[in-house]
């Protein structure tokens, strides 16, 4: 399974982005999805999450009603839908699966397969 992710770029506060991550290969709607992301100098932390079906989420607190992470099965497509962006969102976005299951969770290394990396940068 190789996961590809898209869409960032610049943005001013209170503007908002959809990040896009393509799975190829495996099985994508029996694996759960996450978003972690990580700014310079910090470590890497949870996003969002969904389950294999989509009908379980999870944000981080910072993100809470202001980010919203859905799936297409059908297009093997995860999305993270970021709106009223803060300058303390900039960040490489990563997308990542569980491939083992379809169980949501927010713990980084329960994670086994991940992306790229998108950048995300928000000016004040």
């Amino acid at each position: 399974v190789q996961l590809q992710a898209s869409g960032g770029g610049l943005v001013q506060a209170g503007g908002s982005l959809r990040l896009s991550c393509a799975a190829s290969g495996g099985a994508f709607s029996s694996y759960a999805m996450g978003w972690f992301r990580q700014a310079p100098g910090k470590e890497r932390e949870f996003v969002a999450a969904i389950s294999g079906r989509g009908t379980t989420t999870y944000y981080a607190d910072s993100v809470k009603g202001r980010f919203t992470i859905s799936r297409d099965n059908a297009k093997n497509t995860v999305y993270l839908q970021m709106n009223s962006l803060k300058p303390e969102d900039t960040a490489v976005y990563y997308c990542a699966a569980r491939l083992r299951s379809i169980v949501a969770v927010t713990t980084t290394h329960l994670y086994d397969q991940w992306g790229q990396g998108t950048q995300v940068t928000v000016s004040s």
